[in-house]
């Protein structure tokens, strides 16, 4: 799958202090502690539509965790899916006549052109489902094999479960008592009313063919991958068990987060898929979570095509804590074109206060849970003082620019509505 295009990361003189970050399973803050490659899974799109804040407000988190490690002199290898085979494109594609691949293809440039335009620095590995099919097969052999799976007793459709007494720490990524697990499987995708099965909350790993959807091959009979099965098969195949970040929206703790941790240690035996769960809060519109279903969307795309600078969507979306839910209106927006203006202009001067403290107290903020909203005060002082005329350092705007563009992702010379030219590149040549 193609990815799209990288992002130069300009160096920025010292080094600040060791990430810490959000552990939804241990609920505290902790400390990251990554080898010389530090490792990263956040779950993608399925493409049925536009990219909207909610997105884009998650692939900024990790975006910043990403130019972080960076920033510490690690290597970041770093993972995507995209869920390009799944019932919600499937209906869709129904409704609006169009084939699901056509469909998904065009929602994932569409994605593709606002990560660039956001500038997200790229997924080393950009994986979609359909292309990692063989991949679920075969761990869905070996969960079949070590009976942490099941073929259900239906000579129709034999889909294959996931036992979720398969692991003994199951529920410890979400902490979530049975009644909270059974409530959320119901609204997030799961069956639990499917006859057959042991326990109403196993997951489904691969669901046999159905007239109408497409189908590969498999040992156990033609049929496609579960949802939670993917982003395990993808994440081990490539960065292993135990890797440093797996990342999403709080609405991914459970069932998907539980579920592909819970597949990934029944297949490897590990104690914990990764070593850290972060999510994020969700953005909302008029008072409600922002998602497809309420139909209450701002677009990425729509917002670049209205000629607003992408640099000011990614401070409207970092002006809050990425774990709150918080809100989109128009006077973030409004407020975070007036930041960017002043932030601009600062650095345009010949001269400024020492930056030297200012992105000290960048780097501290960051790694502090990614405290964002600290993190721009400190730059809003730092342009106040130099737009009222303050500092003569000559090197300060160009070393205040280059901190805020390597750290926060926001370019200081004005790069236009659209950003950086936006070119695919392939992700599996890497």
């Amino acid at each position: 799958m193609q990815s799209w295009s990288d992002t130069a990361v300009p160096p920025v003189p010292g080094r600040g202090p060791a990430l810490r970050l959000y552990d939804t399973s241990d609920r505290q803050v902790r400390p990251v502690t990554p080898g010389p490659t530090a490792t990263m899974y956040v779950c993608g799109i399925t493409p049925y539509d536009a990219t909207h804040l909610g997105h884009a407000a998650t692939y900024l988190t990790f975006d910043l965790v990403n130019r972080v490690w960076r920033d510490l002199g690690h290597d970041v290898h770093y993972v995507q899916n995209i869920t390009d085979v799944d019932d919600p494109l499937f209906e869709r594609a129904n409704r609006d006549g169009i084939d699901w691949v056509d469909l998904g293809q065009r929602e994932i440039n569409l994605f593709r052109e606002d990560m660039a335009a956001l500038r997200v620095l790229p997924p080393r590995d950009y994986i979609g489902a359909v292309e990692s099919v063989g991949e679920v097969v075969e761990v869905v052999d070996k969960l079949l094999a070590s009976g942490a799976a099941y073929i259900v007793d239906d000579p129709q459709y034999p889909d294959i479960y996931f036992r979720t007494d398969a692991t003994e720490q199951f529920g410890y990524e979400s902490g979530y008592d049975h009644e909270t697990m059974q409530r959320f499987f119901a609204e997030r995708g799961g069956d639990p009313d499917r006859p057959g099965k042991r326990d109403p909350l196993d997951a489904l790993v691969w669901r046999a063919a159905r007239e109408s959807e497409p189908s590969w091959d498999s040992p156990h009979g033609r049929g496609r991958p579960g949802w939670h099965i993917e982003c395990a098969a993808i994440a081990l195949n490539r960065i292993g068990a135990e890797f440093d970040v797996q990342g999403g929206g709080n609405d991914l703790i459970f069932p998907h987060h539980e579920f592909s941790a819970a597949h990934a240690e029944a297949l490897t035996g590990v104690r914990r898929f990764a070593k850290h769960y972060v999510h994020t809060g969700m953005i909302g519109l008029d008072g409600e979570k922002m998602s497809k279903s309420r139909g209450n969307l701002v677009f990425v795309s729509k917002l670049r095509a209205a000629q607003v600078d992408p640099a000011a969507i990614r401070l409207g979306l970092l002006a809050g804590h990425y774990r709150t839910d918080r809100a989109w209106t128009d006077d973030v927006l409004a407020e975070a074109t007036s930041r960017l203006d002043r932030w601009r202009r600062a650095v345009q001067r010949g001269a400024g206060p020492d930056a030297a403290p200012t992105i000290e107290r960048l780097r501290q903020h960051l790694a502090d849970d990614l405290d964002t909203p600290k993190a721009l005060a400190a730059i809003d002082a730092w342009a106040a003082d130099s737009l009222d005329g303050l500092g003569s350092v000559a090197s300060a705007p160009a070393d205040l620019g280059a901190a805020v563009d390597a750290l926060l992702g926001v370019p200081l010379t004005d790069t236009g509505a659209e950003g950086s030219p936006i070119v695919l590149t392939d992700s599996e040549s890497r």
